[in-house]
């Protein structure tokens, strides 16, 4: 079972405040391809223009270190079918995920997916500030412990508030990648599911869009046997 946990790319959509929204064009359009080819065969060929840090994105060392891994650098066992593990703090009262939270959990060797339930907010103006965050304690013992990736559904992983950024920080500098602005990880069980989020390999990049995923077996779910349903389809409104 297949479990879509990325946001769609539309035109003029706001990821983070300040940054510009894509601009999603035709470079050649199927009017336009009539000159170009026989009698009732078409094609279209798109172009888009955007910063990095567009909708669902994958950070790599790079992002935050001159010398880091780009996204061209970081292994595939590092982004695809790793062993997933859910931290789900849906609820809680406290914006920072403490070291407290994160402990009681075997992340060794796992994508690491932390589920605050921020994604309702998605889309409006509640979603740029006041965000869930993991703090540096948090992501120190995520890399003290093995941890291979480590993503969030969330703004930032960092709070905002101010200049520093120590989770990214933290987690970069030991060669763990993040992803954030997840969706839907509310359809996902506590582990038994493998997770996915690949980028280009572009070199000189340290960002970009990933199609995010989780395959969840028909035994693990949620709430019990029956499993989350498919969600492969458009995102949900923002609430």
């Amino acid at each position: 079972m297949l479990v879509e946990l990325s946001h769609p790319i539309t035109a003029g959509m706001v990821t983070y405040p300040g940054l510009p929204g894509p601009e999603i064009t035709d470079h050649l359009s199927r009017e336009a391809s009539h000159a170009v080819y026989a009698p009732g065969t078409e094609f279209q060929i798109g172009r888009i223009s955007m910063v990095a840090n567009t909708g669902t994105y994958l950070d790599s060392p790079f992002h935050r270190y001159a010398d880091g891994a780009d996204l061209a650098g970081i292994p595939l066992h590092k982004v695809a079918d790793l062993p997933g593990l859910l931290i789900r703090v849906t609820g809680s009262p406290q914006r920072a995920i403490d070291r407290d939270t994160v402990a009681d959990h075997d992340v060794a060797g796992k994508a690491v997916l932390v589920h605050t339930g921020w994604d309702r907010h998605w889309g409006t103006d509640g979603y740029t500030s006041g965000h869930p965050f993991l703090t540096e304690a948090a992501a120190e013992h995520l890399v003290e412990q093995g941890a291979t990736l480590v993503g969030i559904d969330s703004l930032n992983i960092d709070d905002t508030v101010g200049g520093v950024r120590p989770a990214h920080t933290v987690l970069l500098a030991a060669g763990i990648p993040i992803v954030e602005h997840m969706r839907g990880l509310d359809q996902l069980p506590p582990d038994g599911f493998r997770f996915t989020a690949t980028p280009p390999l572009v070199h000189g990049m340290g960002t970009f869009p990933v199609r995010a995923y989780a395959v969840v077996s028909e035994l693990s779910g949620p709430t019990g046997p029956a499993g989350p349903t498919d969600s492969t389809g458009p995102a949900a409104p923002a609430m």
